[in-house]
């Protein structure tokens, strides 16, 4: 089965309806996969976006579910 390239995922910065700055990270597919939290400044913003790649590479998964 062949399949068509990979379309990397995006980072999409925006404004939210309360004047904030949000951020979310969409799949290739288009598909939100995360959100950020509201942040004063674009700048502020943007250092949580670099955060993330910086920071997400290697995360592992700390499972808190009590079920």
């Amino acid at each position: 089965m062949k399949r068509g390239p990979v379309t990397a995922g995006k980072f999409e910065l925006f404004d939210d309806a309360a004047g904030k700055f949000r951020w979310r990270l969409k799949a290739g597919n288009g598909e939100i996969i995360a959100q950020s939290q509201a942040y004063e400044s674009k700048e502020s913003a943007k250092k949580g976006i670099s955060s993330v790649q910086t920071n997400a590479p290697g995360a592992t998964l700390v499972d808190l579910t009590t079920k």
